[in-house]
């Protein structure tokens, strides 16, 4: 969305404490643990933009409560799975020999939108040390969420998503919908289904010093159905939906969400027939 459209789509500029107050009506609390997806056009023209989303969301948790998103790059993989774009497989040695090593405080997050990649250098914010699926985190809780970031287990449960799972997380859908929820994977993860597919994923990392590119076992991770598996869980437990600027926002709790969609995925993935709902 360019910003022409933003500006003709938007009633009022958003401000700081309008968003406030937004997120403080879906019911966001002082010391919530929140993972936070989000699309920054989706909610309008914002004054300050990106940065005045973020001072919003950290006020409205205040010093007790702790901020996730995820940083993820993408590109940190074996680009024999990439797809977006796919590249000539003449290419894929040459990119595993020489792609910089991931690095915790520089590498920039890849197709996460702006608002994550600004929390992602925002002071004090720790991140996790995966070299595809890291998060970063900010507050008391954040230390715990990003440490012991399992290689294998990108979004298992040795995974900030374990940890949020561990300690009662909520999640915002912020002008995004179940396709952007990444906590969905954490039950594809737990789910057992006919096919269950993994793949040899691979990254070059630092060890003992030096860079080298490692292999290793992981789901093949897919969300082609998270919009549906959205949809049969907000249709059996509600979620709460508001406003947040212009943008439509879901607030979910992540425990019975991820239980509700380990049962659901263990259902109907992998079947010959597939039941709505």
């Amino acid at each position: 969305m360019g910003l022409n459209e933003i500006v003709a789509g938007t009633a009022s500029p958003a401000t700081r404490s309008s968003l406030c107050a937004d997120l403080r009506g879906l019911s966001i609390a002082q010391g919530d643990l929140l993972l936070v997806h989000s699309s920054l056009s989706a909610m309008g023209w914002i004054t300050g933009g990106a940065v005045t989303v973020l001072q919003a969301l950290l006020e409205v948790l205040g010093e007790t409560g702790t901020l996730v998103m995820p940083t993820h790059t993408p590109d940190g993989g074996d680009p024999a799975h990439w797809r977006h774009p796919p590249v000539p497989d003449h290419w894929h040695q040459i990119i595993r020999e020489n792609r910089p090593v991931f690095e915790v405080s520089k590498t920039p997050s890849r197709a996460m939108g702006v608002l994550p990649e600004l929390f992602r250098t925002w002071p004090g914010v720790l991140r996790s040390d995966h070299p595809i699926g890291s998060f970063a985190a900010s507050g008391p809780l954040a230390q715990t969420i990003v440490e012991g970031h399992d290689l294998a287990e990108m979004l298992g449960e040795r995974s900030p998503l374990g940890a949020l799972y561990q300690h009662h997380a909520r999640v915002l859908l912020l002008g995004v919908d179940h396709g952007s929820n990444t906590s969905l994977h954490l039950a594809e993860f737990r789910a057992d289904w006919p096919g269950k597919p993994f793949i040899t994923e691979g990254s070059r990392v630092t060890r003992q010093g030096r860079s080298e590119w490692v292999s290793y076992e992981m789901v093949r991770w897919d969300d082609d159905d998270f919009v549906r598996l959205g949809a049969a869980y907000e249709a059996t437990i509600l979620s709460t939906v508001g406003q947040v600027g212009c943008a439509t926002a879901r607030l979910l709790e992540q425990r019975p969400m991820v239980d509700f969609a380990t049962e659901w995925l263990s259902s109907h993935r992998g079947r010959d027939e597939v039941v709505e709902g």
